[in-house]
């Protein structure tokens, strides 16, 4: 693998990431429905403030999310759509990967 190839998958990767976490995929979620600000996902994530900001801040060093401050309010909005195409790939793998083990026990 040559040095530009090897970068290339090593920024996919940081993506990946990015989202490997049930709190950044469920605040991923959430921001595809519609923007939110940061209190409004500390309430529905459950976590305090500083840790969803964390989660928030590394979906935005990914490039994933981008934010917009409104007086003293951050709001947060999904900044790529395309990457619910890949909640779609994972939610097939979980369907075929649950057929499988259903056809085992039978």
């Amino acid at each position: 693998m040559d040095t530009k190839t090897k970068s290339r998958y090593e920024a996919k990767a940081k993506i990946i990431k990015a989202m490997s976490h049930p709190t950044r995929l469920f605040i991923v979620d959430k921001l595809s429905r519609s923007e939110q600000c940061v209190c409004e996902l500390t309430e529905m994530v459950g976590d305090d403030m500083s840790t969803v900001s964390k989660h928030l801040s590394v979906l935005k060093n990914a490039g994933i999310v981008s934010d917009e401050k409104r007086g003293t309010q951050i709001f947060y909005s999904l900044r790529v759509p395309c990457v619910l195409k890949f909640f779609s790939c994972v939610e097939s793998v979980l369907k075929t990967n649950a057929k499988e083990q259903a056809s085992l026990v039978r």
